[in-house]
């Protein structure tokens, strides 16, 4: 028989053992007890009360900061939301040195192209920004712009016409035909040049009367961070012809742009502003001939030049099909990267010489 003091022993710890088995349940099912019906927490076994968690005494995790919203052409933080969900606009621009045109430095990304008679034209992308002044002269294009131009996801051309062949193929494309036949009163003839030099087009203006169709393009390049290191080689701009053309850029480490020289004199707009850009990107194209004008295979490959920042990478470019944006691959290996900005595309032939200074 066991003793009366056994007896007792037992019966204490098992009323401890309830208590704290109804404090329990009370604590998990959320119903309400009376003081009667708990025990102070002093007065558990002190294998029970060592079970209570400590207060947890790391620093609250905090979210990273959001990322930055930036124009699809430039890289640059958007600054107005609705110029960054617009279409691009593109307008083609002679380039003559009797007839200086407007619109350059206010563009996005410019593209010049070889047309017949051995010289150049400018397709001028438009879409962070528009142009205060009216852009021209406004000229005619040609078959490769619809290669050239189709990655830009529907853009608006804004441009004189052309043969039946090229009109043809603008329609047959998912460019957005804002020819001066469907300028809607956003093109107009200046009098302070001759025809056919005196075509002129308000882009601000064709934006609010643009046929409908356009789309907002996707990111055409890769840019480096803010702070990032350069990659390539220092090299103070290049000399390169275009066919008749001789040009020249030089970086100004004081403006952190290059400027452009053109058949040995500076290369200025009508209001005599000097042509300037962020990154100067070469892209040696084979050209063949299409309805007796040379025509940039800008679908393939070829030898890539980028000036950026005072240095230079060399490398190749890429497309599979016109739909594609460039892929830039470096001598290493890696992608160009280009400064936040303006881009000047420039499409020599393959045969025409790169000088890096």
């Amino acid at each position: 028989m066991r003793s009366p003091s056994s007896l007792r022993a037992r019966l204490s710890l098992g009323i401890v053992l309830v208590a704290a088995t109804a404090l329990a349940s009370c604590s998990s099912d959320g119903s309400s007890t009376t003081a009667a019906e708990t025990l102070p927490l002093s007065t558990l076994p002190a294998t029970v009360a060592s079970t209570t968690p400590p207060a947890s005494t790391e620093a609250p995790t905090t979210s990273p900061p959001a990322p930055v919203a930036t124009y699809p052409l430039t890289g640059l933080p958007v600054t107005d939301e609705a110029a960054a969900a617009r279409p691009a606009m593109i307008a083609k621009v002679g380039n003559y040195d009797s007839y200086p045109q407007t619109g350059l430095n206010a563009a996005d990304i410019v593209y010049e192209e070889l047309i017949n008679d051995h010289i150049s034209r400018f397709a001028i992308v438009y879409q962070s920004q528009a142009p205060k002044d009216l852009v021209g002269p406004i000229r005619s294009g040609r078959r490769q712009d619809v290669d050239l131009l189709t990655n830009l996801n529907h853009p608006v051309l804004a441009w004189a016409g052309g043969n039946a062949f090229v009109t043809q193929d603008i329609a047959d494309s998912e460019l957005v035909n804002m020819s001066q036949t469907y300028c809607n009163k956003a093109c107009m003839r200046v009098d302070f040049t001759k025809a056919p030099y005196n075509l002129y087009f308000d882009i601000t203006k064709a934006w609010e009367k643009m046929p409908e169709g356009g789309k907002t393009p996707p990111q055409q390049f890769q840019f480096r961070t803010t702070g990032a290191a350069l990659a390539g080689s220092a090299a103070t701009g290049v000399d390169m012809t275009i066919d008749s053309y001789k040009i020249s850029w030089t970086w100004n480490d004081s403006t952190k742009r290059y400027e452009r020289m053109q058949n040995k004199k500076p290369d200025t707009e009508r209001n005599g502003d000097l042509v300037t850009t962020e990154n100067v990107l070469i892209l040696k194209m084979v050209y063949k001939f299409s309805v007796g004008s040379p025509a940039a295979q800008s679908v393939g490959n070829g030898e890539a030049f980028l000036f950026t920042g005072g240095n230079m990478v060399h490398g190749t470019w890429s497309r599979a099909n016109n739909h594609d944006v460039y892929t830039l691959t470096a001598d290493d290996g890696s992608t160009f990267l280009l400064t936040p900005g303006r881009t000047f595309v420039e499409l020599p032939r393959k045969e025409d010489v790169i000088t890096p200074k």
